[in-house]
């Protein structure tokens, strides 16, 4: 086991550098001014030399990525109007834009995206999993059909229009909740859970579909096994059947989408964030995106392949509790 997971932590660390190496080109080699796009508008010739400085924007390509690399590890000292700003590890860059160290701003709106993406997943995850299961045990009746119209329909439906008929039906309407805003856990916990609510159900909704889906056909493949036919001839009760030998072997591809879609969201959900204006890394995405505030584009994409990244590394972990043939075959 540790072999294993030695294995995928030096993998991640190689995927880790390229998807560093691949984002940095991207926005220092393709642009035909890196400090006029980092500097953004009404920037003086003055300002943008001092980037240049900075950022040694006239040093060779591979010296500005080692110095970019180096500061991840280690820090950076930017020089900000004549006077040097310390940039703590792990350094992400400094937004001139806003004259903010970008691992600051992240650092603030990480908690909103996380208690989004987290609600969310639990809402889907168990939605997905009890619906699709009752599709699999009522196939082809009425329950399992409901469930088909109600999975195509909220497929069907964006994120953004989902969100804005929830805000008039339930907050301007009925008046059940209040607009979502940012309400400290401590603080009031009942206002905190109503807050996030919609934003939960707005994200659980699409994937909820999928996850009911894909564990409906998965289940049902399942139970065409030799494995759990054997089962049902030595007269286990169905219940067991059900829970141990078909429920168990279907999820593995749960568990595979599961952590990319979690890791997804973690880098922020863009589209959710901005509709009911939280201040999530999405939003901070998109407004920065706005701006042209490329050392906060930069380092959100770098921060959402982290978690990407993490979250692959992690679902082939669980595969090794999950399914039995997985921990025999890496051991083998």
């Amino acid at each position: 086991m540790i072999r294993i997971v030695a294995s995928r932590i030096l993998g991640m660390i190689a995927v880790l550098f390229l998807v560093t190496l691949f984002t940095y080109a991207i926005f220092f080699l393709l642009s035909a001014d890196p400090a006029v796009q980092i500097c953004g508008k009404n920037c003086t010739p003055e300002q943008i030399e001092q980037i240049r400085v900075n950022l040694g924007l006239d040093l060779p390509f591979w010296t500005q990525f080692w110095n970019y690399v180096a500061g991840l590890f280690g820090g950076r000292t930017f020089m900000v109007a004549g006077s040097p700003v310390e940039c703590a590890a792990p350094c992400l860059g400094y937004s001139f834009q806003t004259s903010q160290m970008v691992s600051d701003m992240i650092v603030q709106r990480l908690p909103v995206s996380i208690t989004i993406a987290l609600g969310a997943a639990v809402l889907w995850l168990i939605g997905g999993l009890v619906s699709g299961v009752l599709s699999a045990v009522k196939e082809g009746k009425f329950l399992d059909r409901f469930f088909a119209g109600l999975t195509l329909g909220a497929m069907s439906i964006p994120n953004y229009v989902l969100a804005l008929a929830l805000q008039f039906i339930l907050v301007v309407a009925l008046g059940w909740l209040p607009f979502p805003q940012v309400v400290s856990f401590s603080d009031d916990p009942v206002q905190w859970f109503l807050n996030f609510l919609m934003p939960w159900i707005v994200l659980a909704v699409g994937y909820a579909a999928v996850y009911t889906r894909l564990t409906r056909a998965n289940v049902i493949d399942t139970l065409q096994e030799n494995f759990v036919r054997t089962a049902r001839a030595k007269g286990l009760r169905p219940s067991l059947v059900w829970r141990r030998h078909a429920l168990r072997p279907a999820l593995t591809p749960i568990v595979t989408i599961f952590g990319m879609d979690i890791a997804g969201l973690l880098g922020g959900a863009v589209i959710t964030e901005k509709v009911f204006g939280l201040n999530g890394v999405g939003k901070l995405t998109a407004d920065s995106i706005t701006a042209n505030d490329q050392p906060v584009i930069m380092a959100v994409t770098l921060l959402s392949a982290f978690f990407v990244i993490v979250g692959n590394m992690v679902v082939d972990l669980l595969y090794t509790a999950i399914d039995p043939r997985v921990r025999t075959g890496a051991s083998a």
